[in-house]
């Protein structure tokens, strides 16, 4: 007859594994968590990454939407904008004409000599001529700036033409010899800038669209960078003349290349000249009226007697260079 096994014998060992499966249960319990969480998170992550992914695209689309239609606006309008200009040549043709013989003399007597006159130096890009004709004629400014916009459509490229009229004092001064009568020509820079804007603008788009040749727009950003680089020889923002600070500005505005980066600096050119009447519709077409609206700069202007908390400045976006 075969011995009985001690119920004891069986006992330990049922115990010891018990441990060890109660501690592998255990271990694998905290790496399912783990595991789970860590999914859980990749999950989250996932899906915020593709929904941002999803937002993006939708404002890709968008974009490329709104970019393809103002394409398709300007190629449509092209044509309009070359049958208006065409017309307007032959309008100019005939007022040219009808003053032609109105002043076959060559006198410069009234408004419609002094359209002759500029016409004549604008249709054969005489921008010497032209310059050295305005620049002595201050007196007639009002006159000036109600017939240089209508002349300068008679010329090939306006905004050449003004660049070349200015660039005798603009960027930087290069006369050789000046009179204390003529010594001060901000005020023609001035004339010919802000007259050069609606010659600019599209006759069909509008503001949206200016009319300069991509060469003569860098050409403008280099004359730009030019004046800036030449503040030192000013003597700095500070000591720099008004008129060449108001030429800049225009300059800035009628070419449409204001840059973001160089805010400040217009800024602070604006505060030093802010007695001029027009740096407050300067201010705002250059991006400023945000930045000064509601603000009494007591300290900036105290020399001046100007507060600005005094003009109720609009706020405008900055213009956008293209």
């Amino acid at each position: 007859m075969g011995s009985i096994p001690d119920p004891g014998d069986f006992a330990q060992p049922s115990f010891e594994d018990f441990q060890r499966q109660t501690s592998l249960m255990t271990s694998c319990t905290l790496l399912w968590k783990e595991l789970s969480d860590h999914f859980s998170s990749l999950e989250q992550d996932l899906l915020k990454k593709s929904e941002a992914l999803r937002e993006k695209i939708k404002t890709l689309d968008r974009q490329t939407k709104e970019s393809l239609d103002f394409l398709e606006k300007r190629e449509v309008t092209l044509d309009g904008t070359i049958e208006v200009a065409l017309e307007k040549v032959e309008e100019r043709k005939e007022a040219a004409l009808i003053a032609l013989e109105k002043h076959s003399d060559g006198e410069v007597d009234d408004d419609d000599g002094l359209l002759l006159k500029l016409q004549s130096f604008c249709g054969k890009m005489d921008s010497k001529g032209f310059w050295r004709f305005v620049t002595v004629r201050k007196k007639e400014l009002d006159a000036l700036r109600a017939q240089i916009p209508v002349a300068l459509n008679e010329c090939v490229d306006p905004p050449k033409f003004v660049l070349e009229a200015i660039s005798e004092v603009f960027p930087v001064d290069r006369r050789v010899e000046k009179s204390e009568r003529l010594n001060d020509l901000g005020w023609a820079c001035v004339l010919l800038l802000e007259s050069l804007i609606p010659v600019m603008v599209d006759p069909v788009i509008g503001k949206s669209r200016l009319l300069v040749t991509p060469s003569v727009k860098e050409r403008a950003k280099d004359i730009a960078e030019t004046w800036k680089a030449s503040l030192d020889q000013r003597g700095g923002i500070e000591n720099v003349k008004t008129p060449d600070v108001q030429t800049f500005l225009q300059h800035l505005v009628t070419f449409g290349i204001v840059r973001k980066e160089d805010v400040n600096l217009y800024r602070k050119l604006v505060v030093g000249s802010a007695w001029r009447k027009q740096m407050p519709k300067l201010a705002v077409s250059l991006g400023l009226g945000d930045k000064m609206a509601g603000m009494c700069l007591v300290n900036s202007f105290i020399r001046n007697w100007i507060c600005f908390d005094r003009i109720d400045f609009p706020t405008p976006s900055l213009n956008k260079t293209t």
